[in-house]
This record gives structure tokens, sequence and C-alpha cells, in this order.
């Protein structure tokens, strides 16, 4: 199949978020199953700085672009799939965050930048931008790119669209005059286009106008049709079940791999656990805390803001540092949540360290380095460093929401008899639950080492690898554009609202009800 991948942001060329990882991942698995698909991206000065060989395939003139726009083609760093850069300097060339100003605020513009992004991407979709390659699929993420289906639905002759949700609390949201002044079609400010309770939703004119609709997790798709998830659009949704899926994300398992990892202290894998310890002496040492086995070393490694829990780990440090227990933390996010997290630190030099940003080697070095991760997100819609942890050897505790309950078991008189468990996990969003959580990974690290161990051993031996949700992937692309599926399909990775007549290429096992 030919398939245009369309993205805000893509790893290794820029990233702010699991977005990243995901655009950088999953059209490199689909290529490996033989399909032409190209990402394309908007052509920010840290994009363009890792890009090379590039090429001009035409120069457009869209709405909200004075200037002639580029369409750049090459291919992603380091893999053969297709690249295209969205060119128009007075939209994207700006340094640092691509929807931030320095100061953590929006930049004033985003609807002007990204409506000019949509209207390029349709360009790129009908086949007039680069005349020799039309694809059969537009695949779009986030708001960012929501005008895409939107303004595709307009056009009788088209590819399909799916759009994917990655997190339904960025809305991509503008007062009603924006709409105006973006020079849409009139006939998407309706209740089936882009108006939300008379505002302008970039989110909305994806989930309404695409041909199907997906997340990144089974439990993630069923939690945004209620109205503690759906940001009131779970009224949508609901109406949109039938074409609404959830597929999880898979893991760049050549990127996070602790048998080949170059960031890591010392190498090591599921058959030389051994090696895992001096790891965790290398991340104690780096970060001034007291060296040795005993102690459960904990991390966190996700943005500081009250989405992810983080008011609820700080509310437990007092109770927590009174066992012998240790966090390593890494992210950036919500200025009074660093100052806490920082004055913490002052007051627990030996048991807490904070780094504030974010780091590549350290966040490998954290997941290699740790005993368990922390994951106390109030939603996480799939979720990719308990995968990481999994992979490392060290055990998850998480929220059992959106894909970490569909990632993580929990250890319980059951799990531990059958050797299931990977992890523990709590289902209630108070401090009080977060704590008890912790406790009891402390109390199994020290009751058993060898339990512990077989703990460890069950995580690392789960595949989380993305060949098997590419497949899912190509599975429903198919499905979408009535292509017969060839090849016998992998165990089921997701779920699908209530069931189409469009979709009864997957099983029956795969749909929620």
């Amino acid at each position: 199949m030919d398939i245009l991948f369309c993205t805000s942001e893509a790893y290794p060329l820029i990233k702010t978020g699991g977005l990243a990882d995901v655009s950088g991942s999953l059209p490199k698995a689909l290529h490996a199953l033989g399909h032409d698909v190209r990402i394309v991206l908007p052509a920010y000065p840290e994009v363009l700085q890792h890009s090379a060989g590039l090429t001009t395939v035409a120069e457009l003139t869209l709405v909200g672009a004075t200037e002639p726009v580029e369409i750049l083609a090459g291919h992603l760093a380091g893999s053969e799939v297709g690249l295209y850069l969205v060119n128009s300097p007075a939209h994207f060339r700006r340094p640092g965050n691509p929807y931030l100003q320095d100061d953590g605020s929006d930049w004033p513009d985003n609807a002007e930048r990204f409506a000019l992004f949509a209207r390029a991407i349709v360009a790129l979709a009908l086949g007039q931008a680069d005349r020799d390659w039309k694809p059969e699929l537009v695949h779009c993420n986030d708001w960012q790119t929501g005008l895409v289906p939107a303004l595709l639905s307009l056009h009788r002759e088209r590819p399909a669209t799916l759009f994917s949700i990655h997190n339904l609390s960025y809305q991509g949201l503008f007062p009603a005059e924006t709409f105006r002044t973006l020079r849409l079609p009139e006939s998407l400010w309706s209740i089936d286009g882009v108006e939300f309770h008379g505002q302008l939703s970039f989110i909305k004119g994806g989930i309404a106008c695409a041909d199907h609709i997906s997340t990144v997790s089974p439990t993630y798709a069923k939690e945004i049709c209620t109205s503690a998830f759906g940001y009131g659009l779970e009224g949508l949704l609901q109406y949109r079940s039938n074409d609404l899926i959830g597929i999880l994300n898979g893991m760049d398992s050549d990127t996070w791999n602790p048998a080949t990892d170059l960031f890591i202290e010392r190498t090591y894998n599921v058959h030389h656990l051994q090696h895992k310890l001096a790891n965790k002496l290398a991340l104690q040492r780096d970060h001034g805390l007291p060296r040795g086995a005993q102690p459960l070393l904990l991390g966190y490694i996700g943005r500081l803001v009250e989405q992810k829990g983080v008011d609820l780990m700080l509310a437990i440090l007092d109770a927590l540092f009174r066992h012998p227990v240790q966090l390593v933390v890494l992210g950036s996010g919500e200025q009074a949540l660093e100052q806490q997290l920082e004055a913490a630190a002052q007051r627990y030099p030996h048991q807490l360290a904070v780094h504030t940003g974010y780091d590549e080697r350290l966040a490998h070095r954290i997941e290699a380095g740790a005993d368990a991760l922390l994951m106390p997100s109030r939603y996480e819609p799939c979720g990719l460093n308990q995968m990481y942890s999994l992979a490392y050897g060290t055990v998850p505790i998480v929220h059992r929401t959106g894909g970490l309950a569909d990632t993580v078991v929990d250890l319980n008189e059951r799990s531990a008899r059958d050797y299931s468990a990977t992890g523990f996990c709590f289902d209630d969003t108070t401090p009080e639950a977060v704590l008890e959580a912790c406790e009891r990974a402390l109390s199994y690290f020290q009751a058993s080492r060898i339990d512990w161990w077989k703990l460890v051993i069950t995580g690392m031996k789960k595949d989380f690898s993305w060949p098997a949700s590419a497949a899912r992937y190509l599975d429903l692309y198919r499905a979408m554009c009535g292509i017969e599926n060839d090849v016998e399909a992998p165990p089921q990775l997701d779920s699908i609202a209530h069931g189409t007549a469009l979709l009864d290429t997957l099983t029956p096992e795969s749909r929620i009800h």
C-alpha cells in the first residue's frame, strides 16, 4: 500500500513526547512489511538540521501563506522511509519547541501554522504536490493534523483517512473568529464539522470527518467514550463508535534494548541479569546517592504535570522516604511542580535526585539502573516508558488506566502463583493508593530476591515491539480500502467499539462491547 503518515513530530528529527516515538517507529515497521509509507512533517529548523539529501518536489500557493510553500522530499534519518517536509519559514522556521514559546505559552499563530500544514498535506494526498506519488490512505495524528480529514472530506476523489488520537486533552481549540481568519470552507462550520460549543476545534475535525478513528490502546478507546476522559467529545465518540478502534502502540526495540544500549553502564539481557546491578550502582553514583543493592531504587521519567500524577508522588515523599527507598526523577513541566521536587531533593539529598529537562541518555540509564519505575498517571492513553521498563527488567508501578492497564499485570496471589505478574497496579488516584503500591513493591523486593527476579524475567519476556502492532494497523488500512487481507494476522492487540461491516476482516475477539 501507499500510505501518507502525517505528524507534527517524529523521532529522531524532533521530539516533545510519545507522538514522536510512534511517528518515528510505526512507519519504519510498516515499511519493513513491504509498504511505501511516507512521513510528512513541518520543516522546523531542527528537522532541516538533521535531514540530508532533500530535494524540492513542489512549490505550492496555499491559503495562509504569502510566499510559495516548498515541499521537500528525502528519507527519514537512518531508514528508507520517505519523508516530505512542508517548508514555510514564516510558519515553522522557529527555534525550540514546535508548539510553545520560550515562556511556555502557545505560539499565538498555531492555528494558522497547522492550518497551512493541513492544506499542504491535502495537496500531497490528492497528488497535487508530488506528481509521481499519490497515497491510498492518509494517516493523521493528533490535533495538529485534525483539519486534514475535514478538508479531504470535501473531495469526491480522495484517499481513505484515519485519524489517531494520542491524547484527547490536547484539542487545538481556537475562538470562532479564527475559523474565518483561516478562510476555511463554510460547510465545515457545523456540528458535523469543526465547530465545538462555539469554538473551532481541530481535533473535532479529525474525529468527525475521518473515515475511521484510532487510539493508542484498547482501554483508552473505551475511556474516551466516557465523560471522565472524553473532554466533551464523548458524545461524538460514542456516535462514531462503529468506526473507533484501539491499537496498542509498540516500542522501538532497536533503540530500547538493554543488550545493545550504548547509553547504559553495562549491557545485559534476561540471561545475564547480574549485570543490571552495575547500572544501578552507576545511576546512584552519578546522582550522589549512597551506592548499594539494598535500597529500592525507583525511577520517574515524564512530564512534570498533574496528568502524570506528579502531585501524588510529591504528596507521598515524606512517608516513602521513611523506608529504604531512593528515587531519581527526570522531566520538565509545570514550574510549581519542578520547584517542589527540587525543594524535596534538598530535604532528602541521600534519597531523591531530580534532573529538570529531558536527556535521552539519562532516560536510558534510569530504565537500566532503577529497580522499579513509578507511573502514577491520572490517565495514560498508551504510555511507552512502562514497556521500556519491562524490557529493561525494571518493574513498573502504575495506575490501572489506558495503556498501563493493557500492558502491566498486577502482582497478586493468583498472578504470583502462575508467574503472569509483571508489576504493581493501583486503582485510585490518591496519594494513599500510590504509597500502598510502592510499599507492596518494597515488601516484595525485600522478601525474596529470587521471587523479585522471577517478576523481572516475566516482564522482560513480554514482546511489545512494533511488528505486531504495525500488522494490526495494516489490517485496518486494508479493511478501510477494501483490500483483501492475504496474510495471517498476529495475536490481537486492539479493540473495536461495537463493530462495523467495513472491519469484518478483523476478528470478533478485538471488538469492544
